[in-house]
């Protein structure tokens, strides 16, 4: 046993249910992709997730590629799907006190 078996440096894609949720109405964490990098079949829920600062990463079990970024703010949540630039902006629905 090591360090990181004690005290893992990740999450696993559930992590995301709750900020992915917010947008999508369907659970995100059973969508299933392929890695373009190293061609590794998973869903959201298999995937690594490394946050929460300044947002959540999420990387292929596989390879590590960056499969997604999800950044949250204050009326706004940020997706950026893959390593590239550009990303989705989304307004989040005002929670009432």
């Amino acid at each position: 046993m090591n360090e990181h078996d004690e005290h893992p440096l990740h999450l696993d894609g559930n992590a995301l249910a709750g900020p992915l949720g917010e947008v999508f109405l369907v659970d995100p964490t059973t969508a299933w992709r392929r890695c373009p990098s190293c061609l590794r079949p998973s869903t959201l829920a298999e995937l690594h997730v490394y946050g929460p600062e300044p947002g959540l990463t999420a990387r292929c079990p596989g390879c590590a590629a960056v499969a997604l970024r999800v950044v949250t703010q204050p009326g706004h949540l940020w997706l950026q799907l893959g390593g590239g630039a550009g990303a989705f902006r989304f307004s989040r629905p005002r929670i009432m006190p």
